[in-house]
């Protein structure tokens, strides 16, 4: 069974680990416990565990390497394990989705997503999937950098622990079941928490 490499995005260090541009490194915090095992340093600039994911084999990883970075750990994760693009899920925060919803896609642009972007650079292609955390826009004239980098609110903090499960949730689907079935099932459900597509 071909492996998959599953990459979380954030800014490693502790000043860092709360901020909503750190989702996705939460999201792989829980992956790696439902897959049983501890991240450890790897050559690659990342922290990476390795293991099953729903009963597929699957590399966890959080690349050390600052966001707009990114792609450089995730290409060398990829060549190290011989994995495909087609085979990389990239977990993100993203500002044009409400609070609360989540969607997998395949490719498309990095909508000024700095970490996006350097994988698309890194990877040579678009075409990977996305597991879309959505964080909202910022309220009135803050800066979306500024947004990014401030931890969640004391209101999403309540629902941060089901979000960041169900974000686990998807990508276990997306491996295990594809994408049109994760779409169909998650984009579904959100439309039930949030109201109407916005």
């Amino acid at each position: 069974m071909d492996r998959w490499l599953i990459a979380g995005l954030g800014n490693p260090g502790p000043e860092y680990a709360a901020n909503r541009h750190n989702v996705g490194f939460m999201v792989l915090d829980e992956l790696a416990a439902r897959a049983g095992g501890r991240f450890k340093t790897h050559r690659s600039r990342a922290e990476v565990v390795e293991g099953r994911l729903a009963g597929v084999p699957a590399v966890l990883a959080k690349p050390l390497s600052f966001m707009n970075l990114s792609g450089g750990p995730c290409k060398a994760l990829a060549d190290f394990y011989k994995v495909d693009p087609a085979r990389v899920v990239v977990v993100h925060d993203e500002l044009d989705i409400p609070y609360g919803a989540l969607r997998a896609k395949l490719g498309g642009g990095d909508n000024g997503h700095n970490g996006l972007k350097s994988i698309t650079k890194s990877l040579g292609t678009r075409d990977y999937l996305r597991v879309r955390f959505g964080i909202g826009r910022p309220p009135g004239r803050m800066d979306a950098a500024a947004f990014v980098l401030r931890d969640f609110g004391t209101a999403e903090r309540k629902d941060l622990p089901f979000l960041v499960d169900r974000a686990a949730d998807v990508v276990e689907s997306l491996i295990t079941k594809g994408l049109e079935t994760t779409q169909n099932t998650f984009h579904a459900a959100d439309l039930k928490l949030s109201g109407p597509p916005r």
